[in-house]
């Protein structure tokens, strides 16, 4: 959070963790009453009661069961990449910490604030995708039939907006953080069931280290303990050497020799910090909360630094803000056969 962005002292840091997990097991009666009432609602939509939505254009729902830090913008951008040319996609996100409210389809002018960061990134990199937002999934979708006329339309961090019954549904899960090892809010990071993982045709476990064995992968598989019907696959991060930003030609190994400020607002930063760390690359981390909007005083501060290095969804609230701003951009790679799996999977959706 932002509030502990500048003490840097690793006591301090530590104190506060401490501080922050003795708040979360206190906190353990709210997360069984948060238990109780996300039981409710599976239960009435499982039983009809509560009904989801089905649409004519095939769905691909990307989305986890906590609280951000799986890399969903990185798996959104993957499936664009490798769907593309051969379908009309189009993509509907809620655009969180926007300041505009109900259905919005980006346009070269849009910003951070019209769309949100993330959805914004995505456009940035997919001009020919149609990118929207709506805090309604079900009016999203039939605006985007009605003026995009879309083949297919992918649905980001959507898996617990159950109003809308997706055609095929992707779960993620981070190697460090498995959902099975995970409690309910506020005392763990989980905001759906655990049983919730049965709805998944896909599960894929991101930000696997690069040389995750087989017996690594069965162990994971044990467990989340998947249905029959139900396929595991691992990838991990792959981090761009070379920076972009208003100028090119810079990479991260030429960093080593320079005075780095390293700034982040996303949910789990830890491995961009490693990534930094393997390559030797000293810098100051200034660390903020998930989708921060930085204050003026914020932004005099970085101009007043030599290098900014930020992750490419931070670049989309800093852009033309801050000088000497680069950013490192991310990208899913799938271990094993796991890339042909998934690409058979979705063959028949986007045909």
């Amino acid at each position: 959070m932002y509030v502990f962005s500048y003490l840097r002292a690793p006591k301090i840091k530590y104190y506060i963790f401490v501080t922050m997990q003795l708040l979360r097991i206190l906190a353990f009666p709210f997360s069984l009453i948060y238990a109780f009432v996300v039981y409710i609602r599976n239960l009435l939509y499982d039983l009809g009661i509560l009904t989801s939505a089905t649409f004519n254009t095939p769905t691909i729902c990307v989305g986890n069961l906590s609280t951000g830090g799986t890399g969903k913008t990185p798996m959104i951008e993957w499936l664009l990449k490798h769907l593309s040319g051969s379908s009309k996609l189009a993509v509907l996100s809620r655009g969180y910490k926007r300041k505009s409210k109900g259905y919005v389809l980006a346009q070269p002018i849009s910003t951070a604030q019209d769309i949100g960061d993330e959805p914004l990134q995505i456009y940035s990199k997919f001009p020919e995708v149609a990118v929207a937002v709506a805090e309604d999934r079900i009016e999203g979708v039939k605006q985007l039939e009605t003026t995009r006329h879309p083949d297919l339309i992918l649905l980001d961090d959507a898996y617990q907006h159950r109003k809308v019954k997706p055609s095929f549904s992707i779960l993620l899960t981070s190697y460090g953080h498995l959902y099975a090892k995970d409690w309910y809010l506020p005392t763990g990071n989980l905001r759906d069931s655990k049983r919730a993982s049965k709805r998944a045709n896909l599960i894929v476990v991101t930000k696997c280290p690069s040389n995750l064995d087989d017996e690594g992968q069965l162990r994971i598989i044990s467990e989340l303990k998947p249905e029959m019907n139900q396929q595991v696959l691992f990838c991990t991060l792959d981090y761009d050497i070379d920076l972009k930003g208003e100028k090119a030609g810079l990479s991260i190994l030429d960093l080593k020799n320079k005075e780095v400020t390293l700034v982040t607002g996303i949910a789990n930063p830890e491995p961009l910090l490693e990534f930094l760390k393997s390559n030797e690359i000293l810098f100051d981390h200034r660390e903020f909360s998930d989708h921060h909007y930085f204050s003026g005083r914020e932004i005099n501060f970085f101009n007043s630094r030599p290098l900014v290095l930020t992750t490419e969804k931070d670049y989309m609230r800093l852009k033309n803000k801050v000088n000497n701003l680069y950013y490192i951009s991310v990208s899913h790679r799938f271990l094993g056969g796991g890339k042909e799996v998934i690409k058979k999977s979705l063959e028949n959706l986007s045909n």
